[in-house]
């Protein structure tokens, strides 16, 4: 996969160099590539951004600098890929955006920072994409975001195909606890199923309990989850023994 950003503060991406994002640059599965849009304004002063036409606050980033550099990543890759603009109008980000953005063969996010973006630039544009309902100084945070819960989802980038089925939101519900050594830590216990090595009844505890945690947690969450008859006679016993405690 190739990830373009167009971005106003390069030096923001350094971090995505480290951990698992690094690796997956390392072993050649990510050409991870941060263009500074800055470099191709046509103003002797590399101004990017202008005030509003018509009155407003703050100042928006002009089209030119951004449409220029576009054309310069499509030059050296051959194409732009799926374009997403990182902005607060957009769909809000979540792992199902994730496992769809993992399927493409490039991507390039636009970054932008100030009051926000002339209008001319989403014709750029193929999605619009926002973490939530607040607003951010600029779009390389969220841009981080994307990124990183995307590309750990490509083959090969955790080491075991199973890591990132497992996980949270990927199977609808949240993920189950997990343990470690040693099973008895200041009396705080590993579940005895989970020593028995009985892999039926581990993997009806490890659901179970996603159930139990979702419940508990993020209830919203059931409302779209198709539940089995089993799902269901597991969800009233967690109900029963939630008003036993």
């Amino acid at each position: 996969m190739r990830i373009d950003v167009l971005s106003l503060f390069p030096n923001m991406f350094a971090p995505m160099r480290e951990s698992i994002i690094g690796k997956t640059v390392e072993r050649g599965l990510v050409d991870f590539n941060v263009t500074d849009f800055r470099n191709y304004t046509d103003n002797k002063h590399h101004k990017v951004d202008d005030e509003i036409y018509g009155g407003g606050q703050g100042m928006l980033l002009m089209p030119q600098p951004l449409f220029d550099a576009m054309d310069a990543v499509e030059k050296e890759a051959g194409n732009r890929g799926r374009v997403i603009l990182m902005d607060p109008a957009g769909k809000t980000f979540n792992q199902s955006i994730a496992e769809e953005l993992a399927k493409e063969d490039h991507l390039t996010i636009i970054a932008g920072h100030y009051e926000g973006y002339d209008e001319r630039i989403r014709t750029l544009v193929d999605d619009e994409i926002s973490l939530g309902d607040f607003v951010l100084t600029g779009g390389e945070l969220g841009a981080m975001t994307v990124i990183d819960a995307t590309v750990r989802l490509l083959d090969e980038a955790l080491g075991d195909e199973r890591s990132a089925v497992d996980e949270s939101f990927s199977t609808g519900l949240l993920e189950y606890p997990q343990y470690t050594r040693p099973a008895d830590f200041r009396g705080l216990k590993v579940p005895d199923v989970l020593l028995s090595g009985h892999h039926a009844n581990i993997a009806k505890w490890k659901h179970k309990e996603a159930l139990r945690r979702t419940y508990q947690r993020r209830p919203d969450l059931l409302a779209d989850y198709v539940l089995t008859a089993e799902d269901q006679k597991l969800l009233k016993e967690i109900k029963q023994e939630e008003q036993n405690e």
